[in-house]
């Protein structure tokens, strides 16, 4: 394995804080796969069996997440170095929640489930980061679920987006009607179609025929919260 390689791996979100020598130590008892995929190429489909890390080294993907219940799509771009799904390793449903096709030529790790308990369980500063990861997840989301019909109607719409996203940044896609985003967050449609064309205007997202374009999700987010010290003041 070259240098420049060996240094992308450890500055991966698990591996991180990892020495040199722990990590050769690692490579040598953990089978590392490595894969090289065109553009076009789906890398998981939703439903699937998670057993396996998969590590994007290179280039970007785009995740689909269908809800056949609630009828809408949701779209999310992401860009190497990311991890697809750790949280989905274990628990009651250990499968993806959503579809990944690779946007560019992408570079692939994968480690296979039995290797993260039998050998990197037991180095502390890997459990950690996979400890941390799980738990930061939980409590945003917990944060947001709490949050879901609190506020105005942009605050319900960004919320709304952010509960269902993996990132809190980046481009996103959300495939919906208006009617029935504002029966999902408990508004009407008057009030979802100004604060979104309110939101258009601040050039934040594109508004197409069941599809809204956010152009990044964290500028959504933070334009959301001057919006909310604005009218408390």
């Amino acid at each position: 394995m070259d240098f420049i390689m060996y240094d992308k791996l450890l500055q991966l979100p698990l591996f991180q804080g990892l020495g040199k020598n722990e990590f050769t130590r690692i490579l040598e008892k953990v089978k590392f796969h490595f894969h090289r995929y065109p553009q076009g190429t789906i890398l998981v489909r939703e439903e699937d069996s998670c057993d396996k890390l998969m590590f994007i080294l290179d280039g970007e993907v785009q995740s689909e997440a269908y809800d056949t219940t609630q009828k809408y799509i949701l779209q999310e771009t992401f860009r190497a170095p990311h991890i697809l799904e750790p949280y989905s390793l274990f628990g009651m449903n250990p499968s993806f929640t959503a579809t990944y096709t690779a946007t560019t030529e992408v570079s692939l790790l994968t480690i296979k489930k039995r290797f993260v308990l039998e050998q990197l369980s037991n180095y502390d500063i890997f459990t950690l980061n996979f400890l941390n990861m799980l738990s930061n997840r939980a409590q945003t989301l917990n944060y947001r679920l709490w949050n879901t019909h609190i506020g105005n109607t942009y605050e319900k719409i960004v919320n709304f987006i952010q509960t269902r996203c993996i990132s809190n940044n980046g481009p996103k896609t959300l495939y919906i009607r208006m009617e029935d985003l504002a029966d999902l967050i408990s508004e009407t449609r008057i009030n979802v179609s100004a604060a979104l064309n309110e939101m258009q205007a601040q050039n934040l997202l594109q508004l197409n025929r069941k599809r809204i374009n956010i152009y990044n999700l964290h500028d959504l987010t933070e334009s959301c919260k001057k919006l909310k010290k604005k009218i408390d003041r």
